[in-house]
């Protein structure tokens, strides 16, 4: 019993060896995954890099053109492209519309009316027009998207140049104010005529004009032919006539075809207009 108790020191120790070195070769593999996981997450990390720089919203200018998307509608694409001027909307227009049979009409019908709501409304709460409902739906689509991008113009250039002018050459002219400063704001001031009512073989036709100094910033009939085919007459070429109002400034403007007494007299009832403007 004495002569194998050595024997059984060395086999426990010889078991005790071989247990440690498999106890350490057991860890080695668990250490090695948390390095690929480590691994892992860099490119993870660098993904996100990539998306932020996309995630940016695209800057418009505050002065020039900007192009809606196109709005698909059933009779075919309406396109909205808007012209900006400090930040105000000063002309709509669809360079995109449904093409085609009725969807002529239709287009020459609504497009106009629209353009000059867009104007006035700056924005895409404006009214549809009857018998063009999906034309307009898609205008307003587009014309949401086109002011989208304008509310993305940062609005330093508007702050930066009014700092400049409060403390450079207009405290110069402040001295005016006092005398006649009062006077040249009341003559600015907007003001409303209406010209005198114009007959025609289908009806009368009668114009208003919004007046600020000298230019005309308005013009709208609050007379027009009525029935039957007046109707579609007055709707193709009133809002024609209103818009080239306020372009020329004066009543030498071209007549609509297929329209011709209404703008006769829209001509004659606009410078009647003007004539009491002027005076």
């Amino acid at each position: 019993m004495r002569k194998s108790h050595p024997i059984r020191r060395v086999v426990l120790a010889t078991a005790a060896t071989v247990s440690g070195v498999v106890l350490l070769l057991s860890l080695k593999p668990a250490s090695d995954p948390s390095s690929a996981s480590a691994a892992g997450a860099a490119p993870q990390q660098t993904a996100a890099a990539q998306e932020s720089p996309q995630g940016g919203a695209e800057q418009v200018r505050a002065d020039g053109t900007v192009t809606g998307d196109v709005a698909q509608t059933q009779y075919g694409a309406v396109q909205v492209r808007l012209t900006v001027r400090g930040g105000k909307i000063t002309k709509a227009e669809a360079v995109q519309a449904p093409k085609g049979g009725t969807s002529d009409q239709k287009t020459a019908l609504s497009v106009p009316r629209l353009n000059q709501e867009a104007v006035v409304a700056q924005g895409a709460e404006i009214d549809s027009v009857s018998g063009a409902t999906y034309t307009s739906a898609g205008y307003k689509k587009s014309l949401q998207s086109a002011l989208d991008k304008i509310k993305t113009v940062p609005a330093d250039s508007g702050s930066g140049s009014k700092p400049g002018s409060g403390s450079g050459s207009k405290p110069g002219s402040g001295s005016k104010s006092g005398s006649g400063g009062s006077g040249s704001a009341e003559a600015a001031a907007p003001r409303t005529v209406t010209g005198k009512a114009a007959q025609t073989p289908y009806g009368a036709v009668q114009v208003r004009i919004t007046v600020s100094g000298k230019k005309i910033t308005k013009a709208e009939a609050v007379q027009a032919p009525k029935g039957g085919t007046s109707d579609q007459k007055t709707a193709l070429s009133v809002p024609r006539l209103n818009k080239e109002a306020v372009a020329a400034g004066s009543a030498d403007i071209d007549s609509v075809s297929g329209a011709t007494y209404t703008s006769t007299g829209y001509k004659q009832s606009l410078q009647s207009a003007l004539d009491q403007a002027g005076g």
